[in-house]
């Protein structure tokens, strides 16, 4: 009897939770998700192109360029609230890697900081992003380790 009674709740939860939960349209957020995605891409290219046809940077140096502009985007948009408002709007077409790790890095900082330097922004500030930097930098020592060990150096 305990087992049935608990099955009827979990039945009554699931339709509750189905009634709550908004309906989603797959092939708009597809569609916002590429378009915004490809957007923020084709900015980093026009960046690039800019740093190298109009700024003369040296070769190699308009992807730095490109990257660190693409990053300030990222979190001067964070720190206006516009990063979030696109975020609802693409989903996963707002997580472009470096825009994306930007937003991630800025906005628990920028939601902390009343809490302090320390505790507040210090703390926060790798809430989300330290995670990836460590396995990052941990599978890039092992990638350099095995070329290494298989002659890679030589």
């Amino acid at each position: 009897m305990n087992n049935d009674k608990k099955t009827a709740e979990h039945r009554r939860y699931d339709r509750m939770v189905k009634a709550m939960t908004p309906g989603s349209d797959d092939l708009h957020g597809y569609i916002r998700a590429f378009w915004v995605g490809g957007l923020i891409c084709a900015i980093g290219q026009v960046l690039s192109l800019f740093g190298e046809k109009v700024l003369g940077l040296p070769e190699g140096s308009d992807g730095m360029f490109t990257s660190i502009a693409l990053i300030f985007l990222g979190v001067l948009l964070t720190g206006l609230g516009v990063y979030d408002d696109i975020g609802r709007y693409a989903g996963a077409g707002s997580i472009v890697p470096i825009t994306g790790f930007a937003n991630s890095m800025a906005a628990p900082a920028i939601e902390f900081r009343r809490e302090g330097l320390v505790l507040g922004v210090g703390a926060k500030l790798f809430t989300v992003a330290g995670p990836v930097l460590v396995y990052g930098l941990s599978a890039s020592i092992a990638a350099g380790v095995a070329w290494w060990l298989i002659g890679g150096m030589a």
